[in-house]
């Protein structure tokens, strides 16, 4: 019968109030002592010997995070050789351990940089897409030499539209395209007939921006040509429309004004749309004077049995966005022309009170006080 003063089993766990990770009870007397005796002033180097199991542990690794950020050169040095005689690659795949090398490829001397990433060269991709190890690939990504930046690039190129694509690949494509110089990025010419499929996905429509705004005109232009191409499916796609929305803010005057012109005679329909509204309020924020004035016009005219597109606009779960954005961009006698409009459509419909209440007033609480001056007060002079 085993003795009850016998070491306790690896296995048993304590869970503490404010840690909700359960830690496990260590066979490394040094770590069971920095977990228990606070009363102790630990030092780096108390731990030397020791490294790699603080750096797997909660908070051994955030203690070595603490210390390598003022620590001296040869203390940084120790650390990095314990490391190194470990197992480096199992580290940056642990949720503790990743962020000790995060910190020595920050703090870390350029050779301890190159060393550390050729420890994962030949295994980029799969660390690229593992939860940690893309976390240690975009720090590398910004600390290593050009010629480093160009040996990830290489691995990731043969499968870059399945990294793109990934919850964690894609944070590396867009560190990539952030830091890396765009006459390096080789991979670039995968994304050229993509670009509709991407722009509809969760993740590649975030490359795609980072692609528009790091990337030079000569590169981005045939991507743009494609989101020309299917810019009215893309404005209604529920991540699409945060591309063309992109390119309307940060894209030429002349891609803007493309983008725009979809628009145009179009402009009820597409506000009334879930994610094409998106698009109509940036346009309307972002377009040039003339074409905003037009658009706005096409609020303001009479439809079938006099309706105008206003009180539709005043009554739909998403249209009534876009009047908010017009009556906040209007100039001259336009503006008091759509105030005076929306005012008489307020006062003389039976639903007043329960068109503001729900649709407008309701639906953002910094607008409310805005309407319901509107509502009491005459239109300033």
């Amino acid at each position: 019968m085993p003795s009850s003063h016998s070491f306790p089993s690896p296995h048993r766990i304590r869970f503490g109030r404010r840690h909700p990770i359960p830690e496990f009870i260590s066979s490394n007397p040094i770590l069971e002592e920095f977990r228990w005796n606070k009363a102790r002033k630990w030092e780096l180097r108390n731990l030397f010997g020791h490294i790699n199991e603080f750096s797997g542990d909660q908070h051994g690794s955030r203690f070595i995070q603490q210390k390598l950020e003022t620590a001296s050169p040869e203390e940084r040095q120790a650390v990095f050789d314990e490391v190194m005689a470990g197992d480096p690659l199992a580290l940056i795949q642990d949720v503790f351990g990743n962020y000790v090398i995060q910190k020595m490829i920050e703090y870390g001397t350029s050779l301890q940089r190159s060393v550390l990433t050729s420890v994962m060269e030949g295994s980029i991709f799969r660390l690229s897409l593992q939860v940690y190890g893309c976390r240690v690939i975009q720090k590398a990504i910004e600390h290593i030499s050009l010629e480093q930046q160009s040996l990830i690039v290489g691995e990731l190129e043969p499968r870059i539209l399945e990294c793109v694509r990934d919850s964690n690949g894609n944070h590396v494509v867009q560190r990539l395209i952030e830091k890396v110089p765009s006459e390096r990025l080789s991979f670039f010419a995968s994304f050229q007939g993509n670009v509709y499929d991407l722009s509809r996905h969760p993740y590649g429509c975030r490359v795609l921006q980072r692609c528009l705004e790091h990337l030079p005109e000569e590169q981005t232009r045939t991507l743009v040509y494609e989101l020309h191409q299917n810019a009215v499916d893309l404005m209604k796609d529920q991540f699409g429309n945060y591309v063309i929305q992109f390119l309307v803010e940060h894209g030429q005057a002349r891609d803007r004004a493309l983008i725009v012109s979809n628009l145009q005679g179009q402009l009820l329909p597409m506000s009334r749309h879930k994610f094409a509204s998106n698009v109509c309020e940036k346009a309307l924020i972002c377009a040039d004077p003339q074409t905003r004035r037009a658009l706005i016009e096409e609020m303001l005219a009479i439809g079938p049995e006099t309706i105008t597109p206003i009180m539709t606009m005043m009554q739909d779960q998403f249209a009534n966005y876009v009047l908010q954005r017009a009556l906040l961009v209007a100039e001259g006698d336009q503006r008091e022309e759509l105030f005076n409009t929306v005012r008489q459509q307020l006062v003389s419909t039976r639903r007043v009170s329960a068109v503001v209440s729900k649709h407008v007033v309701s639906s953002k609480p910094c607008t409310a006080p805005f309407f319901q001056v509107l509502l009491l007060t005459s239109f300033p002079s």
